[in-house]
């Protein structure tokens, strides 16, 4: 039996999802766990949330033990999994409740590994050790990169195994979100539920996170455009970083506009538009180029679901739908140019700039550029070491370039000295799971903290595994 606490931790929690009509969410306590272990800590996280890291338990981030403000319970969704519609719901995950933090904002605080829930659909509801700790690497490395995501608050291990493949060590994952409000929930609302239903979710989702739709001549359009703005400004982010999500399903698209569900991600070394680093995408539908394309997809699958809240008539709420969603790869283009343009340093606007920035990344394709590391040299001048220096048609390109104001700072804050190298943290993660040693996580973790500090710390982690054709990643389990 979960047992309830009440501690000066500064738990703050409120539970506004359970006044949802039931369709939506089910009460489900935590599974206890052997003997939990914290081993990994948010500490800036914990004072952001008002909370004192200092007496931040294990029994608490394990689920053994609730804050007694706390209504523990797993959400309903559905979603389209690789083009597939299915019903979901959280399978292994319970949120706990949605923290007040002391500058009054309000954040989901969801137990990742937490147990058997009644969406869980045969699975154990466990998670592994790996997965989550991945989870934590990735997600702060996303946010000290400034791109919008959920974030890592611990990690707990559990005690006990998880059985996949082979045996290995169960762990417990506290994530933050501003919300877990997914596409997939809309769809959910849509295809199970009420019109009343469907309409409780949207007027919940439009009071959370957009304040402006109190002056919007319809709320339900304004949602549908600052859902695609913001979606459109995270993806994005994550093309002018080479992230590539690896799992676009619905589900793992949230309405606030945070990357959420790091499974088989990664960020790409050599610069090629059909990478794809997950085991299970065969054909490539999550490839790093393709992902503008699959968020305006699943930017439609929520459209259709607006459909009787935009208009009465359902041609013209069709008509509007469309014309909405279609702004999204107009918004896109506008956000990744004008990131492009900050990563070369360009000051003004020319007729020429979309032609520069698109010679450079065919020059970075057809030499096997690393992404990442030629724009950190274009940004301190220091082009040795790669043959795409050397080319003729480069240094055409880099005269043009040279021939334009720059702006070294603007350079120097868009163009990263490190990223989380796929090879950097599957040693991170192969330390611990095998070892029990988290400092290689520790030492890469303080690293990618401040990814713009360019400092000489940086330095050894900037450099790309020259084994690393054929990386795989799989889904978190």
């Amino acid at each position: 039996m979960t047992g309830i606490i009440t501690d000066k931790t500064g738990w703050n929690l409120d539970n506004s999802y359970t006044r949802l009509p039931e369709i939506f969410w089910v009460n489900h306590n935590p599974s206890p766990v052997k003997s939990p272990e914290l081993i990994k800590l948010n500490t800036e996280l914990a004072r952001s949330l008002g909370l004192d890291a200092g007496l931040l338990s294990a029994g608490v981030l394990s689920g053994n033990r609730l804050p007694d403000s706390s209504r523990p319970m797993a959400q309903a969704y559905a979603g389209h999994q690789f083009g597939y519609f299915t019903m979901l719901g959280d399978g292994r995950a319970i949120l706990i409740g949605e923290q007040l933090t002391p500058g009054g904002e309000r954040f989901d605080i969801q137990l990742k590994g937490s147990g058997r829930t009644p969406f869980s659909r045969g699975g154990d509801g466990r998670a592994a050790l790996g997965p989550m700790l991945r989870e934590y690497i990735i997600s702060e490395a996303m946010h000290g990169l400034g791109i919008a995501t959920t974030r890592s608050l611990a990690v707990v291990t559990t005690g006990e195994p998880v059985y996949r493949d082979t045996v290995l060590p169960g762990a417990i994952l506290t994530r933050v979100a501003s919300s877990h409000i997914r596409v997939g929930t809309f769809e959910y609302a849509a295809r199970y539920g009420e019109s009343g239903d469907l309409r409780a979710l949207a007027d919940y989702t439009l009071d959370r996170h957009f304040d402006g739709y109190l002056n919007a001549e319809n709320p339900y359009v304004f949602l549908l455009e600052e859902v695609v703005r913001r979606q459109a400004r995270l993806i994005a982010g994550w093309q002018l970083v080479g992230f590539i999500h690896g799992v676009m399903n619905t589900d793992n698209m949230a309405l606030c506009g945070e990357t959420i569900d790091y499974g088989p991600c990664a960020f790409m070394d050599t610069y090629d538009p059909q990478t794809v680093f997950s085991s299970i995408d065969r054909y490539g539908r999550y490839a790093y180029g393709n992902q503008p394309n699959i968020g305006a997809w699943n930017l439609t699958r929520f459209a259709e679901t607006l459909i009787p809240l935009l208009n009465r008539d359902s041609g013209r709420a069709e008509a509007l739908a469309r014309t909405k969603v279609s702004e999204f790869h107009t918004l896109y283009q506008k956000y990744w140019h004008a990131g492009m343009k900050a990563k070369l340093g360009l000051t003004n606007d020319e007729p020429g700039d979309a032609e520069l920035i698109r010679e450079l990344l065919l020059l970075m394709y057809n030499n096997k550029a690393d992404y990442t590391n030629t724009f950190l040299a274009l940004t301190f001048d220091s082009l040795e070491g790669a043959e795409l220096y050397t080319k003729p048609e480069f240094l055409v390109w880099h005269k043009k370039w040279s021939a334009r104001d720059r702006s070294f700072p603007t350079m120097k804050n868009a163009n990263p000295a490190l990223i989380p190298r796929n090879h950097r943290v599957e040693k991170a993660l192969d330390t611990a799971v095998n070892n029990a040693d988290y400092s290689v996580t520790d030492r890469l973790l303080a690293a990618l903290v401040s990814p713009f500090a360019h400092t000489r710390e940086q330095t050894a982690y900037a450099q790309p595994d020259p084994s690393s054709c054929g990386y795989k990643t799989f889904c978190g389990t």
